[in-house]
C-alpha cells in the first residue's frame, strides 16, 4: 500500500496548482480543444471545489446531493476522483512539467480502507461514514497509475497499480467459470465494468514486469468476458447474474471501451494479428452504435473510456474514422450542452440540470486527449 500524507493546509494550494499550473504553462500550440480544456479546468474549480473543507462536491446543486441513512453525502464519491485522476494524467502528457495527479492522490487516499483481505479504496471518505469497495473504482485508479508509470517510471506509480491489482484479484473466482465481481461482499453479479478494466490492469503490469502470470490472467479475463457478455454485434452487455445466469443487456460505451483496449494491448504484446482483427471489429461496431449521431448517447465519462481504446488503436490502425466520428459527437455536445457558466447540462427526469463531477471530469479527459490529437492528426474529417 502506498500512503500519501494528507496535510489539509497544503491541499488548497495544491488544488489551485492543479487548475492553474497548466493554464500558465508555455505551450507550442493553443488549439481549439486545448482552449476548451483550460476553460473547463477553471469552471470545475470554481463550481465544484469547497474551499472550507478542501473537498469537492459531487454535484453543484445542494438539493441534488444524496441522502443515505439520514446522512447527506455532499462531497464527491471516489468515482469522480477516478475521472479527475485520469484527466490529470492526460494533461500532464501535454504539459510534462506540471504535477497534477499529486493533489488528486492526496484527496483519494482519504478514501483508502486497509481492511483485509487486501487494502483498497472505498467509495466514500473514510472519516465520513465510508461506504463500500467497488472493484471497478480500484481498477480505474490502477489503470491511471500504471499509465503514468509507463511515462514517469516512478516506483510509487507502479506500486499503486500493483496494489490495485492485488485488491482486484480478491474479487475473482470460478463462479460462472471465472470473472471478477462488481462490488466487494456482493456476490450477485459479475460485470463488464469490473472485468474489462481488470484485464487492462493485468496487461499494463505485464508490460511493466514481463511476468507471464499477468498476461495469462488478462487473457483469462478477456475470454470469460467475451463468452458471457459480448453481443453478437461485438458490443458488450452490462452484467450477468451469478444466481440465475440472466444477462442485463444494457449497452454502455465504457463497457465496450475496455475490451477494445484490452485487445489492442494483446496485439501490442503478442503481435498476434487475431487480436488486432478483434480490436478493429469492436471499434467498427462501437463507432456505428455510439457515434452515428451528433451527441453522446450516454454519459461523458463512459465515452472517455471508449476514446482511450480508439486512441490506443491508432498506434496500429492509422484510420482516423473512429476519432473523427467521436469528434462529431464531442463538438455537438460542446455546442448544445454548455451553459452560460461553462458548465455542462443534461436532462434528468425531464428537468435540465448541471451534470455531476464524474461527467465533468470525463469531459476534461476527453478534451485533454483531443488537445493532443489535434497536434498529431487532421481532425477535419
Amino acid at each position: 500500500m502506498i500512503m500519501i500524507s494528507n496535510k489539509r493546509g497544503l491541499l488548497p494550494a495544491l488544488l489551485l496548482m492543479f487548475f492553474s499550473a497548466s493554464l500558465s504553462a508555455q505551450v507550442k500550440s493553443d488549439g481549439h480543444y486545448r482552449k476548451e480544456m483550460k476553460a473547463l479546468q477553471a469552471v470545475i474549480q470554481t463550481n465544484f471545489y469547497d474551499k472550507a473543507s478542501g473537498e469537492y462536491f459531487v454535484v453543484v446543486d445542494s438539493a441534488e446531493r444524496e441522502k443515505k441513512n439520514g446522512y447527506t453525502r455532499q462531497y464527491t464519491y471516489l468515482w469522480s476522483y477516478c475521472a479527475m485522476y485520469q484527466a490529470a494524467n492526460e494533461i500532464e502528457k501535454l504539459e510534462p512539467k506540471t504535477d497534477l495527479r499529486g493533489p488528486m492522490l492526496k484527496l483519494m487516499y482519504t478514501y483508502y480502507n486497509p481492511a483485509p483481505p487486501h487494502g483498497g479504496f472505498t467509495d466514500y471518505i473514510m472519516k465520513l461514514k465510508p461506504g463500500e469497495r467497488y472493484y471497478d473504482d480500484n481498477e480505474w485508479i490502477g489503470i491511471t497509475a500504471l499509465d503514468a508509470y509507463s511515462r514517469t517510471k516512478k516506483k510509487a506509480d507502479f506500486e499503486l497499480g500493483k496494489d490495485m491489482y492485488d485488491f482486484i484479484m480478491t474479487g475473482y473466482n470460478q463462479v460462472l467459470g471465472g470473472g471478477v465481481y462488481w462490488k466487494e461482499g456482493d456476490l450477485s453479479s459479475k460485470n463488464t465494468c469490473s472485468n474489462g478494466p481488470g484485464a487492462l490492469v493485468a496487461l499494463q503490469l505485464y508490460q511493466a514486469t514481463k511476468q507471464k502470470a499477468y498476461l495469462d490472467t488478462a487473457i483469462k479475463i478477456v475470454k470469460w468476458t467475451d463468452a458471457n457478455l459480448q453481443t453478437p454485434e461485438k458490443l458488450y452487455w452490462d452484467n450477468i447474474s451469478t444466481k440465475t445466469g440472466r444477462v442485463n443487456k444494457g449497452i454502455l460505451s465504457y463497457n465496450t471501451g475496455t475490451p477494445l483496449e484490452a485487445y489492442v494491448y494483446l496485439y501490442e504484446i503478442t503481435k498476434d494479428k487475431k487480436y488486432l482483427d478483434e480490436a478493429n471489429a469492436i471499434a467498427d461496431a462501437s463507432l456505428k452504435f455510439f457515434y452515428g449521431g451528433e451527441r453522446f448517447r450516454d454519459d461523458y465519462w463512459f465515452n472517455a473510456v471508449l476514446l482511450r481504446g480508439y486512441q490506443h488503436l491508432l498506434k496500429f490502425n492509422p484510420d482516423t474514422k473512429y476519432i473523427i466520428g467521436f469528434k462529431k459527437c464531442l463538438d455537438g455536445t460542446i455546442a448544445a450542452d454548455k451553459n452560460e457558466k461553462g458548465l455542462f447540462t443534461g436532462k434528468n427526469r425531464g428537468k435540465v440540470t448541471v451534470k455531476n463531477l464524474v461527467d465533468h471530469g470525463g469531459l476534461l479527459e476527453i478534451l485533454a486527449r483531443y488537445a493532443w490529437l489535434e497536434t498529431k492528426y487532421d481532425l477535419k474529417g
